[in-house]
């Protein structure tokens, strides 16, 4: 019998119950046995509904309390010197001082590196690897999830990292390569293994996701020998999962493994399937990924039924299992939560627990026959019907604005350092300016008065008129700390992606469709449903009036389109580049606007530029193609004087730098506090032509970097750039943070900037 499974579930909870109660933890207003008991709760919930909606094989210990990656680290004493580990158990202090840094109590270290899962908008904690490093078991983190889900009457399949990928998302500090600790992790991988059969565990899924990626000779024999070593030592069932993309050249490595089941991702790689049923050794179970973990966008079961039908009839029903493409970490809980959608949206589109049902149809059709699941295959074709149909979706206007558009022509007209000349005299900013990247915090009061507004209590006047209030304290504020360029603080702003979204057509948006980013930071990724139009300015009014309220340039602040896309759940009725495009038009129109009302600075971020690379390099020049071009189309017009910012978080900017010099950009900002300056390495060979602003400390923290820290850091930056060509901010916006540390910070900042100056030459 085809046997149903899945490689994870959200992790917050319907409510975001895990969120509170993590950040009830931080400011000490619960304890550590209130927060586990919290996410023993959203642990037992998960299995429950899983057990209930008839999964057959479900999986444990893919819950986080911050991340899944994290965990791995915390589990094998991964633990770098600086955070005073002294062995033992992996203390939640510990733990998450890795995640967050820390500051109280004589203690001050910074977070671990952070960075993005493959291409996902989810981050995790990188590893970070020491000379001589050792590792220990120093958790019983999956045992325990076994032993929790065994008591709860379910026989659950542990989850981990597999060995390979866990070292290959990790950074050796000494000069190494993360492989060079294969075989000491190995011994320890192989004691977790051989403590879950010891509690009874039969199955354990190991997540390589490297397995979709371009690999080295090195990585690929790393493969083979661990799984070898594994399969020598224990007799515990291996599941090795390979999500996010396909196989191609490490095919031959993944059927060559000695496990005894492989997961193929169907959707990211759909047209892997003959290959993989070739290659398949006939010992082996085959997970069949064919439900979207990325997307929201229901099922189409009949496709999916034709390709198990397929497999089954080559291969028997005893070795497939269904699954989803990924883990369902990256999409909302419960579409059941969506009271207010409109109707005709709301039944296209599928959440995780929706998704459930959708592997269960699965596995009584194939098992039990069609006849066992009409009403759920005729209800998925009418909602594909209705979609493909819609009123809702095509705009004409757009479409011929597209056709009108030749993208070969896209840009600015005149040279960057034409327009660096023209600025320079337009600005008059001196060596080392000061500026931040958009957000201010979000307070309490801010959050309050935005969802009264939003949910008719206050009136639009009033609403106004406490924006306008808060942008004045901001401007205020920011010239009191002595920044150079300063930003209005996006106070009406409930998210960077979504509030453009709601402004726009083609976009749909949910009450509860919460996703996990990092820890306890989730967001609410808008719905592409249809063409994108700007029926109205957007910024223009709240830029202005914060203009108005200086001498000091003020900055526009727009999401670029990249970002707006890939922070979005993306219609797949058309190429992502043309949705793209379409989203370019409209902030075309919005920085024009901008720019014709009196602003002389308007950043474009593009946060996600990095994220949505293709893993294979091959396809990668493609996306670059599209991409550059989006980002040149929003800009397209724009006068020399005006300067064109940008940035970006959380890249490894050594494949890419090409891609951003193509942007065009007058000046980028990009993460590099939590690396030490350590991603501009890139920059070392490429001499990048337009200005920096490497971000000088990590706002996802609430560590408050002294003086002498930024000016160090911005010391290792002018070994790499000229320092007239360095900027000086914060690594991201600031919303999440609280005003007296961002007061503090930013003043530390601002007198940095200041020592340099008198250093470098300019007072």
């Amino acid at each position: 019998m085809v046997r149903s499974t899945l490689l994870g579930f959200p992790r917050m909870g319907p409510h975001r119950e895990l969120k509170t109660a993590l950040e009830h933890f931080w400011l000490c207003e619960s304890t550590e046995a209130e927060l586990r008991q919290v996410g023993a709760n959203v642990r037992a919930l998960n299995l429950e509904m899983q057990r209930v909606v008839g999964i057959n094989l479900i999986p444990s210990g893919d819950f986080s309390f911050y991340d899944h990656v994290l965990d791995m680290s915390a589990l094998f004493g991964v633990v770098p010197s600086r955070y005073g580990w002294s062995g033992g158990r992996v203390d939640a202090g510990t733990y998450f001082a890795m995640a967050r840094g820390a500051q109280k109590s004589g203690v001050d270290v910074p977070a671990a590196e952070m960075t993005k899962w493959f291409d996902t908008n989810y981050h995790y904690i990188v590893p970070e690897f020491e000379k001589g490093q050792k590792f220990r078991l120093s958790s019983n983190k999956p045992v325990d999830d076994y032993l929790e889900a065994r008591h709860l009457g379910i026989d659950a399949r542990p989850v981990l990292v597999g060995p390979v990928s866990y070292l290959l998302l990790g950074k050796d500090r000494d000069g190494g390569t993360p492989l060079d600790h294969l075989e000491p992790l190995l011994e320890v991988y192989i004691e977790l293994l051989k403590k879950l059969e010891s509690a009874g565990a039969t199955w354990v899924q190991c997540d390589e996701p490297f397995l979709v990626c371009d690999l080295d000779e090195r990585a690929q024999l790393a493969f083979a020998a661990a799984y070898e070593r594994i399969r020598a030592a224990t007799k515990i069932k291996i599941f090795v999962t390979t999500p996010f993309g396909t196989l191609d050249d490490n095919l031959d490595i993944a059927m060559r493994l000695p496990i005894q089941a492989l997961h193929v991702d169907l959707v990211r790689g759909a047209g892997q399937l003959d290959d993989v049923l070739n290659a398949l050794p006939s010992s082996m179970i085959l997970a069949m990924g064919l439900i979207d973990g990325r997307n929201i966008w229901r099922d189409n079961l009949e496709r999916s039924l034709q390709s198990l039908e397929k497999v089954v009839g080559k291969i028997g029903s005893e070795r497939v299992w269904i699954a989803p493409s990924c883990s369902f970490l990256h999409v909302p809980y419960d579409l059941d939560l969506e009271l207010s959608m409109n109707h005709e949206i709301r039944g296209w589109l599928s959440f995780a627990k929706q998704k459930l049902d959708a592997l269960v149809y699965l596995e009584r059709g194939i098992n039990d026959g069609r006849e066992t699941i009409v009403a759920a295959l005729a209800a998925s074709g009418q909602a594909l019907e209705s979609r493909r149909t819609s009123s809702l979706i095509h705009e004409t206007s757009v479409q011929e604005r597209m056709r009108e558009q030749p993208l070969n022509m896209v840009g600015r007209a005149t040279s960057r350092a034409v327009r660096a000349e023209k600025q320079k005299q337009a600005l008059e900013l001196p060596l080392f300016p000061t500026t931040t990247l958009g957000s201010y915090p979000q307070t309490h009061d801010v959050r309050q008065t935005r969802a009264a507004f939003r949910n008719g209590r206050l009136a639009q006047a009033d609403y106004d008129a406490f924006i306008k209030k808060e942008i004045e304290k901001c401007v205020v504020f920011q010239e009191s700390v002595g920044l150079d360029v300063l930003v209005h603080g996006e106070f009406e702003r409930n998210d960077m992606v979504e509030f453009f979204g709601e402004k726009l057509r083609g976009f749909a948006f949910t009450e509860q469709g919460w996703v996990q980013s990092y820890g306890s930071r989730c967001v609410k990724p808008p719905i592409i449903y249809g063409d994108v139009l700007r029926p109205a300015p957007m910024t223009v009014a709240t830029s202005v009036y914060a203009q108005s309220l200086t001498d000091k340039p003020m900055k526009g602040m727009l999401t670029g389109p990249v970002t707006i896309l890939q922070w979005s759940f993306v219609r797949d009725d058309q190429p992502r580049s043309a949705t793209a495009h379409q989203i370019a038009l409209a902030l075309q129109d919005e920085v024009l606007e901008l720019e014709e009302n009196g602003l002389k600075i308007v950043q474009i971020d593009e946060p996600a530029f990095r994220e949505g690379l293709p893993l294979r390099r091959y396809e990668q020049q493609a996306y670059f193609s599209w991409a550059v071009q989006a980002f040149r189309l929003a800009s397209t017009g724009v006068r020399d004087e005006t300067q064109i910012h940008t940035h970006m978080c959380y890249s490894d900017f050594n494949g890419i730098i090409g891609a951003i010099k193509n942007l065009d950009a007058d000046v980028i900002s990009i993460e590099t506090s939590r690396s030490q300056m350590e991603l501009l390495d890139a920059f070392a060979t490429f001499k990048y032509p337009g200005q920096i602003g490497p971000g000088v400390y990590d706002i996802h923290s609430p560590r408050v970097p002294p003086e002498d820290e930024i000016v160090s850091l911005i010391e290792k930056a002018c070994r790499f750039l000229d320092p007239a060509q360095i900027w000086i901010n914060p690594d991201c916006g600031l919303k999440t943070r609280e005003w007296p540390e961002v007061r503090l910070a930013l003043s530390h900042m601002v007198m940095a900037a200041r020592t340099l100056r008198a250093h470098y030459g300019q007072i």
